[in-house]
């Protein structure tokens, strides 16, 4: 049977006080939208369509490979759902219904739910979970056998029903056609003078439908994100979790709880994280590492035996046996090459160095395609910059670079060249050459200092 999902992100999220939609405010490193749609997926959802409103240019902008659907004017999710009809005309099986700022939600999670409603012969089956504080959930009523027998929203609850603990997830698994069939006998006679979704349940009900009720074994899995203090707890619960996954797998934390690891990260077998490091977006780190502390990779490709500390990386790629740090920047375009060394106070950017080439401090290299086996020394930069353009320099294998060298591009230094310290190179210097570019000293003994 097939399975499409339908997720409801149109909502404004006033309470989070953003000028973002709601459903883009991040979560172990992605929009919480997307880890809903992640999850879908991991599910066996062939497809997804999403139901935007607020800041719906943003929303479509930001989340790709799903269908879009405006609600123009929100008046409540059996709207929102109705808003969708024309996507599912032509549709069989079942739809699973979800919310956009549900983040924590699992693939095994929903995947158990749809093959609990698939397995039954209910027309619809809600999601429920038992939460110690029901406050804002509606309720889930139930029959004096134990069956499902409606939902009440928290405002049009009765005292006694808010007492109830077990309450309504916002995830549904209907037959699509009955569904909307439903949809349109829905009435907005309630306290919010909205169109309640989960009021198909019950005219299902009334109809002779079965309705099922599954509940979720861990109730922080269904948890809904209102503010920024539900933000910052469900960044929290998703990143334990991603470092859990991790430490399973044969990676150390020393810390996790000042350890920060973006959910697509992927870290190898036997690599060390120390405190205070950031791992973020589609960063992975291989095998045998030692990673911070202090640490920033975003984006990053890191091989095996890499020993990196009080660093900032991003958009680059870090080759076997390299040595970092501290106090290093690695830019966007740039490959650290094996055993490299990289030391202290050193940026690198838009670079190519190569196999066992030596930054040892104090140095900026930029444009640059470096060979294998140079030594570049303390105070070096390569000038790539004139005003108006970029351009590139190059080194050759094992050129010896002295110290405090400018390297005016563009230029070239062909391999086993070296460089006089304190020289500033505007000409190609030829293999082998020894290039000194720096003006002959003059001592003034008697001379009017007019700082005096």
């Amino acid at each position: 049977m097939s399975l499409e999902t339908l997720i409801l992100a149109a909502g404004k999220g006033t309470r989070m006080k953003s000028k973002l939609p709601k459903v883009l405010h991040k979560v172990g490193g992605k929009p919480m939208l997307q880890h809903v749609i992640d999850a879908a997926k991991k599910a066996g959802s062939s497809r997804e369509v999403v139901v935007i409103g607020s800041g719906a240019q943003l929303v479509e902008k930001e989340i790709k490979g799903v269908e879009f659907v405006l609600q123009e004017e929100q008046l409540g999710t059996g709207h929102a759902v109705l808003s969708a009809k024309k996507n599912f005309a032509q549709s069989e099986g079942t739809v699973l219904i979800l919310c956009g700022d549900t983040p924590l939600l699992t693939g095994e999670l929903l995947k158990n739910f749809v093959a609990a409603h698939e397995s039954s012969t209910c027309a619809a089956t809600v999601l429920t979970a038992k939460m110690p504080d029901a406050i804002g959930y509606g309720r889930i009523i139930r029959d004096t056998d134990g069956t499902f027998k409606k939902i009440v929203e928290e405002k049009d609850a009765t005292d006694l029903e808010k007492k109830i603990k077990e309450v309504n997830a916002g995830c549904y698994c209907f037959d699509v056609q009955k569904l909307f069939g439903a949809l349109d006998k829905v009435n907005n006679d309630n306290a919010q003078g909205e169109y309640y979704l989960p009021d198909v349940l019950t005219i299902l009900k009334d109809a002779g439908e079965q309705i099922g009720a599954f509940t979720a074994e861990y109730a922080i899995e269904t948890l809904g994100i209102n503010d920024r203090v539900q933000l910052a707890a469900a960044d929290r619960a998703i990143r334990m979790r991603k470092e859990k996954v991790l430490m399973e797998a044969g990676v150390t934390i020393i810390d996790p709880n000042t350890t920060f690891i973006d959910d697509d990260v992927q870290i190898g077998q036997d690599t060390i994280i120390y405190p205070n490091t950031y791992i973020e977006g589609n960063t992975v780190i291989g095998e045998d590492c030692a990673i911070g502390p202090n640490i920033r990779f975003t984006d990053m490709i890191v091989g095996n035996k890499v020993t990196a500390q009080f660093s900032y990386c991003h958009e680059a790629e870090i080759c076997d046996g390299v040595t970092l740090g501290p106090y290093v920047h690695i830019r966007p375009g740039t490959t650290i090459g094996k055993n490299v060394k990289v030391g202290n106070f050193v940026e690198v950017k838009n670079s190519n160095v190569g196999e066992g080439s030596k930054l040892p401090h104090l140095q900026y290299i930029g444009d640059t395609d470096m060979g294998s086996g140079v030594n570049v020394g303390c105070g070096t930069v390569t000038c790539n910059y004139d005003g108006k353009k970029k351009y590139r320099t190059t080194i050759g294998d094992n050129a010896f670079i002295g110290c405090n060298t400018n390297l005016v591009a563009p230029v070239t230094v062909e391999e086993g060249a070296y460089i006089a310290a304190g020289s500033t190179i505007t000409k190609d210097v030829p293999k082998d050459n020894l290039a000194v570019a720096r003006a002959r000293q003059t001592n003034i003994e008697v001379w009017n200092d007019k700082r005096k």
